[in-house]
């Protein structure tokens, strides 16, 4: 049988309740142990009960177009401990057991990445505290009618991600005014804390937004 390339990440990472937690999906599962999509949402469906016993077994409706129109189906989501359980159910072909060590190596890795996610937002939080005093002492609150805080965070956002906190949370499908923190890769929020204590010391020197703006940007300032 031919092998499957295995995609840069079998596991996901998402909030689920008030976590980061990863995951995998049916699909996935699916695609990369070589069997029927029917067949893997079957065995879901035959042992939910075992399934739930370590969580919710999570899902989202997609809509599914096809040549004569559209129809709906669910996308499952599958903690490690569902994931883990799930695949004992299948045949023991070469491409699951291909699978199943590529998905244990998927969610250590996902586990090693949010513990670098924690001790980087503790690292973060400090810092975040000087932005926010250096907001305050320059003034900008007041001359942005106290919006000041939202525009440098979305300024700083940018500068690192290309896309505002508000832009993030809607493309995770979280509420207005969620913290967008949780969401971003330890690597990104280290660069966010560099700028963060960039704009902080900018805005020490007495520059400001517009200046603080080109800086982050990549010009030059006058």
């Amino acid at each position: 049988m031919k092998k499957m390339p295995l995609p840069c990440r079998l596991v996901l990472i998402k909030p689920i309740g008030s976590r980061m937690e990863p995951y995998t999906t049916a699909d996935i599962v699916a695609q990369y142990a070589q069997v029927q999509r029917q067949t893997v949402e079957h065995l879901i469906r035959k042992h939910k009960n075992d399934l739930e016993e370590f969580g919710s077994l999570g899902f989202e409706i997609r809509a599914c177009p096809h040549r004569t129109g559209s129809s709906v189906q669910k996308l499952y989501y599958l903690n490690e401990q569902q994931a883990t359980l799930l695949i004992t159910y299948l045949k023991n072909t070469e491409p699951v057991r291909r699978f199943k060590k590529s998905l244990v190596r998927e969610f250590f890795n996902a586990r090693q990445e949010l513990a670098r996610r924690d001790a980087q937002r503790a690292v973060k939080l400090p810092v975040r505290r000087s932005l926010t005093d250096a907001i305050r002492d320059s003034g900008e609150n007041e001359r942005f009618h106290g919006h000041a805080f939202a525009a440098y965070t979305n300024l700083i956002y940018k500068a690192v991600t290309g896309r505002s906190a508000a832009k993030i949370r809607k493309d995770a499908g979280l509420p207005r005014g969620a913290d967008v923190v949780p969401l971003l890769s330890a690597d990104t929020l280290a660069l966010v804390t560099r700028r963060e204590n960039q704009v902080a010391a900018l805005l020490d020197c007495g520059m400001r937004y517009d200046a603080i703006k080109t800086v982050l940007e990549g010009g030059k300032t006058t």
